[in-house]
C-alpha cells in the first residue's frame, strides 16, 4: 500500500531493545502523534517478522539490535518507508544520515528533537510520491570501516578449566540464560559474550543468526525441517540436538 497523508491510516514500526528507551519514545510519539498506529518490536528478528506480515509507512529503528541490526531491518522495508534511526553514540552514523534522506534521533530523545522529526516525516509523506530512502549504503560502509577485527579464537569455560577454541572449530553459538554456549564437534563450552557482541566480530557470510538465541556456521548445518507444529528447526553436523529457526529466516532453508 502506498503511503498516505491520512493520519488514520499511517502505520509505524518501532524497534528498540532497551525497555526505558522504548517506553520513552512510545510516550513521546503518543503525545505528538496520537493517531499514529505503532507496532512495537524488541529485537531485529521480531521486526523482520512484522515486516513480512504487514506494511509500514514509517520506521523508528535502533541501529544496534539483537537478532538483526537496524540496517538489516531497514533493507527489508520498502524504499518508500520513511526511516528514522536512533543512536546513542554513533557520530559516523549521524554524518551519514545528514548526507542522505534518512533522519536520526540521538538518545536520549528529547521532545523538541522528535517534534522536528515528526514535522519532517509529515512533509515527506505529503509529497507524491514520497522520497525514497537513501544513505543506508553509506552508513553500512562506515560501520564496516569501524568494525572490530574478525574473531579468530575464543577463550571458553569447560567445567573447571578454560579451553582455547579456534573459530573454525565452532558450529554455532546459543544464548542460554546469562551465558552463551559455544557449540563444537567435540562438545560445548561457555562464554560470557552476548550474541550481539559476537556478531560484530563474525564473518556474516560464514555465520548466520537464525534465531534471537542462535548463531550458526552455515557450513555446519546438516538439515532444516518443519516440526509437527509447522515451526522450522535445524540440526548441526555431529550434534544430536534440534535448534530453533525464526520464521523471519525460514526462507533461507526452504531450498535445502
Amino acid at each position: 500500500m502506498p503511503p498516505t497523508t491520512d493520519d488514520q491510516e499511517l502505520r509505524a514500526l518501532l524497534v528498540e531493545d532497551e525497555a526505558p528507551q522504548r517506553q520513552a519514545l512510545m510516550s513521546l510519539l503518543a503525545a505528538q502523534w496520537p493517531t499514529l498506529s505503532i507496532t512495537v518490536c524488541e529485537d531485529g528478528i521480531a521486526a523482520l517478522e512484522a515486516i513480512a506480515t504487514g506494511s509500514f509507512h514509517i520506521a523508528f529503528l535502533d541501529i544496534r539490535l539483537p537478532g538483526a541490526d537496524g540496517l538489516r531491518v531497514a533493507r527489508a522495508l520498502p524504499a518508500s518507508t520513511q526511516i528514522v534511526f536512533t543512536t546513542a553514540y554513533d557520530q559516523h552514523a549521524i554524518a551519514a544520515f545528514e548526507a542522505g534522506a534518512l533522519d536520526y534521533l540521538l538518545k536520549p530523545i528529547t521532545e523538541d528533537r522528535l517534534a522536528r522529526t515528526v514535522l519532517r516525516i509529515r512533509e515527506r509523506l505529503a509529497q507524491v510520491p514520497p522520497p525514497m530512502v537513501n544513505g543506508i549504503d553509506a552508513l553500512q560502509a562506515l560501520r564496516q570501516r569501524d568494525a572490530k577485527a574478525p574473531l579468530r579464537w575464543i577463550s571458553a569455560s569447560v567445567g573447571d578449566s578454560v579451553r582455547l577454541i579456534g573459530i573454525d572449530e565452532v558450529f554455532g553459538f546459543q544464548a542460554k540464560d546469562k551465558y552463551t554456549r559455544v557449540l563444537t564437534h567435540g562438545g560445548e563450552a561457555i562464554i560470557r559474550l552476548s550474541l550481539r557482541e559476537l556478531l560484530d566480530q563474525l564473518d556474516p557470510d560464514a555465520f548466520w543468526q537464525v534465531h534471537r538465541s542462535l548463531i550458526v556456521r552455515v557450513a555446519a548445518i546438516d538439515r532444516a525441517q518443519k516440526d509437527e507444529l509447522g515451526n522450522w528447526r535445524l540440526r548441526l553436523r555431529g550434534l544430536d540436538e534440534w535448534f530453533p529457526v525464526s520464521q523471519a529466516f525460514a526462507g533461507k532453508f526452504r531450498g535445502m
